[in-house]
């Protein structure tokens, strides 16, 4: 199989602890490091053993049953709509759990989210590629992390009710590459950037330092996961003919997606490749 079909078979299986092992697996097989992969940019890299140029040309095809068992995922958590998912308090043990558990899911999602960009979309270069396995392996190393931490709360990743907002997003933009890149890493995903360090202050006062120091290992990982959809938005946007700051809020609307809300973390987002006239789009300044 080449490394494409590989993410699609991995993204079929529900069961969460193989799917993350076996997409860890996968990129380290590839040999694919972060620092190769993050110098290497937009540059295709042909060597990479078990990913070639070939690899990435021809569309894949799912079956009727891989169609139906597309996301892999386990039958807990249940997912409900996301305004049924209560907000509980994290000073206590329970309100703890829940939190973390929320993040773990996102996290489940996200090892999907990369996964599906690897094999859905043909004809990109072979970085395309490896950036997106490099997304799922880090993605993948989150969750293990936040799930082994949860099971020290006497806990466990379905103990609690979700919501699908993720992979929603995900099929809307099955038919499109670039919308794909504007909506899901720089949208939803990017939200994590303002979200993860107020989120850190009430873990903080709640005394685990634990998940204090796990959600810094997310962070620092996410900024580099935003950068990657924002370099290939922009690279579509450059190659297509099309201006990325207007053609942004028309994606918002098309797709309806979540307009943003502050606050922002503007550091974290300039890190992550924003620039200066798609931040004060968000902060709505003219």
């Amino acid at each position: 199989m080449s490394a494409r079909e590989e993410a699609l078979v991995i993204l079929l299986n529900p069961d969460p602890a193989t799917k993350a092992d076996a997409a860890r697996r996968l990129y380290a097989r590839l040999g694919g490091d972060a620092a190769q992969v993050a110098a290497a940019g937009d540059a295709a890299l042909p060597d990479v053993p078990g990913l070639s140029a070939d690899d990435c040309v021809p569309p894949l095809r799912l079956s009727a049953a891989q169609q139906a068992a597309m996301p892999g995922r386990p039958e807990r958590p249940h997912l409900v709509p996301a305004k049924q998912v209560p907000s509980r308090s994290p000073f206590t043990l329970e309100g703890r759990a829940a939190l973390l558990h929320a993040i773990c899911h996102i996290e489940f999602n996200a090892i999907n989210l990369a996964l599906d960009a690897c094999w859905r979309f043909a004809g990109m270069p072979v970085a395309f590629y490896l950036d997106w396995l490099r997304v799922a392996s880090e993605e993948a190393l989150h969750f293990s992390l936040l799930r082994d931490h949860l099971r020290t709360l006497g806990h466990d990743y379905g103990d609690f009710d979700a919501h699908d907002g993720l992979w929603s997003m995900c099929e809307k933009t099955s038919d499109d590459i670039l919308a794909r890149m504007a909506l899901v890493p720089r949208t939803l995903e990017a939200r994590g950037l303002d979200a993860t360090p107020l989120i850190q202050d009430k873990l903080t006062r709640a005394g685990d330092l634990e998940a204090v120091r796990i959600l810094d290992i997310i962070l620092r990982d996410e900024v580099g996961h935003v950068a990657i959809g924002n370099r290939w938005f922009h690279r579509l946007c450059l190659e297509r003919g099309l201006d990325a700051v207007s053609l942004y809020p028309e994606l918002v609307r098309r797709y309806e997606a979540p307009r943003l809300r502050p606050p922002f973390n503007e550091a974290a987002r300039k890190a992550a490749g924003f620039t200066d006239d798609e931040l004060a789009f968000l902060l709505g300044v003219d």
